[in-house]
């Protein structure tokens, strides 16, 4: 698809009527595609359905439009942050831990509900004094890093492929132009599984067995699952909400930037009207709905940014189109298929990265908002959530038992808690968040890193 196609020139366009049908099309299509492979990554590596997830992208993308009054141009995709707490209970992916695991971001989503409720009783800039980035990006950084470990044994199991993933990535990523510089997670799953596949790396079996057509749930799959098999362990279901729901704390800040940065390439302050109250409701709405019926948390995307950026056309319409797009596409499971006999190297290369960025984010965290660590309590602060944070869970959980139940708590938990806790008692507070002229949280998990953003200031 080649930018000419895409590019309208100049003008913002907020109606996608003044179009035509047809551009139109492209444009929900090149949305579709920019969230793609960010999308279906996070089900490839925790074990979540391929179709389950680009249909709750899809489903969530809509509620959220319809929430937020269709007057926020944003893409709901799978969340990166979340991928350490499925990989706390669910490590390898077992299908009868996933269900507990999504149990426990679904709860995280309903704590936006309570975020959303403390925005519009108290303002966001005295809620924000309690989340500042000396907490969320040690973190964050502590994500990525937790994560590491995995990245590294996909590689192990063919390098090659791995690093052809990598290649691809970072060359598309530094030297890439246009609708290329967007994707270039989807390039290199594309290219390096081109690779596996010519080198017969890669059983397609699966795919040739997969059936056309197909519901994209499966019930077996869903948290709802826990409650009727008979079976259910208490003690699992209460370890993945204290293990989880911490997480919330960075992807609500991600949140909040993702709403900056769209503010600003569109240049209406969304944080006012419909208000991040809403759009709070709407982001964790979407993902408590996905995580019960077993797909991966929502966020807002950061590639679909850079379309806006890219097309200049900003009419939610389009968006919601790409949505529509996502959940008929779902409806295939040989699609699905084809996605899920990806290369453990493919998806080790891109990981790799990935799990790097996200840590790498939380130090931009820290740097683009000026933490001071000149002070003792910011030093402590971030100096106790990182050690406790990575010690922990390379030393194993803390476990303790209450009455009958066991119940685990990870690393990132403890270091979570502790950070807030300490946080809230310490004295000298000197975040400022300003909701009349939104500053970046630095927090963006996603590829697209706001160089797109910072080239469209400078031509204005």
């Amino acid at each position: 698809m080649s930018d000419e196609k895409v590019i309208i020139g100049e003008k913002a366009i907020y109606d996608a009527k003044e179009l035509g049908a047809g551009r139109v099309l492209v444009l929900g299509f090149q949305h579709m595609f920019a969230m793609f492979g960010s999308t279906i990554l996070v089900p490839v590596l925790t074990g979540l359905s391929v179709s389950t997830t680009l249909l709750f992208a899809g489903l969530g993308t809509l509620l959220f439009h319809f929430i937020t009054k269709k007057k926020v141009p944003a893409f709901l995709g799978s969340s990166f942050a979340f991928l350490a707490g499925y990989a706390a209970i669910a490590p390898n992916g077992e299908k009868e831990l996933l269900p507990y695991a999504c149990f426990g971001v679904a709860v995280a989503g309903m704590v936006y509900l309570l975020l959303a409720l403390a925005f519009k009783v108290f303002g966001a800039r005295r809620v924000m004094k309690f989340f500042p980035p000396v907490v969320t990006g040690p973190i964050i950084i502590a994500i990525g890093l937790n994560l590491s470990a995995t990245a590294i044994n996909s590689c192990k199991t063919n390098w090659p492929i791995a690093l052809i993933a990598i290649v691809i990535v970072v060359v598309c990523n530094i030297w890439g132009k246009g609708m290329i510089k967007i994707i270039p997670i989807l390039l290199g799953v594309v290219g390096s599984y081109a690779f596996a596949a010519l080198t017969g790396c890669i059983d397609f079996a699966p795919v040739a067995q997969a059936p056309i057509f197909g519901f994209p749930v499966d019930m077996s799959r869903t948290v709802f699952a826990i409650f009727t098999g008979g079976n259910m362990d208490s003690g699992l279901l209460i370890t993945a909400i204290v293990t989880i729901v911490p997480i919330s704390l960075a992807t609500m800040m991600e949140h909040i930037g993702d709403i900056s940065a769209i503010s600003s390439t569109v240049d209406r302050n969304y944080i006012k009207d419909p208000g991040l109250h809403r759009t709070l409701v709407g982001d964790g709405l979407a993902t408590t709905l996905a995580s019960l019926f077993g797909a991966p948390a929502n966020t807002t995307y950061g590639e679909n940014t850079g379309v806006l950026t890219l097309t200049r056309v900003f009419d939610p319409m389009v968006i919601r189109l790409a949505a529509v797009l996502a959940i008929l596409f779902s409806f295939f499971p040989k699609f699905a298929a084809i996605i899920e006999v990806m290369p453990s190297a493919t998806v080790g290369g891109i990981s790799l990265i990935l799990y790097g960025m996200i840590s790498a984010v939380g130090v931009r965290n820290v740097v683009e908002t000026g933490v001071d660590f000149s002070k003792s309590r910011n030093v402590l602060i971030a100096a106790l959530i990182l050690v406790l944070s990575i010690g922990i869970n390379y030393s194993g959980s803390l476990t303790f038992a209450v009455g009958t139940m066991t119940i685990s708590l990870s690393g990132l938990a403890t270091g979570s808690l502790v950070g807030i806790l300490l946080n809230a008692v310490l004295p000298q507070k000197d975040y400022e968040f300003d909701e009349d002229q939104p500053n970046r949280t630095g927090v963006s998990f996603e590829m697209i890193h706001g160089e797109t953003l910072a080239e469209e200031k400078d031509r204005h």
